[in-house]
């Protein structure tokens, strides 16, 4: 599997490449996600619309990378635990013909993926944007997830992860 790939997000072609343990600016920090462990399965959210996922989200002001994954990991999915830095996904928009440059994001961005090891999952309350919550076995993940194939290419480094 290659670590580069390009997508349509609604009609923009975008190139993604991973970069496994890269240090980021985080001024160019777009969003962070994270594959979430416990007793040996993997926790995927169904964000309404979008179908099941990682948790994960946008930074917001004043937060550090790993604040906002911990937080939207509480607000997906109810758990909290220790987390890991895996390494990050480049959104190269320099090919995208319909690229806004005064749009949403940067010409070339970062998203953050972390590993967490769940140490309290709490009751699932259906207070925020995610309808459901399943465990998955790691090895039926990629027929459960609605993502891009480098999904599954950071997936093989979080359980590798030790």
């Amino acid at each position: 599997m290659t670590n580069q790939i390009y997508v349509n997000w609604g009609g923009h072609r975008v190139k993604l490449t991973w970069l496994p343990n890269k240090a980021m600016d985080i001024q160019k920090v777009t969003s962070v996600h994270g594959y979430c462990f416990y007793q040996g399965n993997i926790l995927l959210v169904n964000v309404e619309g979008r179908g099941f996922s990682i948790p994960g989200g946008h930074v917001e002001k004043g937060e550090s990378p790993e604040e906002t994954f911990l937080r939207e990991a509480y607000e997906e999915a109810y758990v909290e635990g220790n987390i890991q830095y895996l390494g990050a996904i480049e959104v190269n928009h320099e090919e995208n013909p319909l690229f806004v440059e005064s749009g949403k994001y940067p010409l070339i961005g970062y998203q953050l993926f972390y590993r967490m090891d769940i140490e309290k999952c709490h009751p699932f309350l259906r207070e925020n944007e995610t309808i459901a919550r399943i465990w998955v076995e790691p090895e039926e993940v990629q027929y459960v997830i609605s993502d891009h194939e480098l999904s599954l290419l950071i997936l093989k480094e979080a359980i590798n992860v030790k």
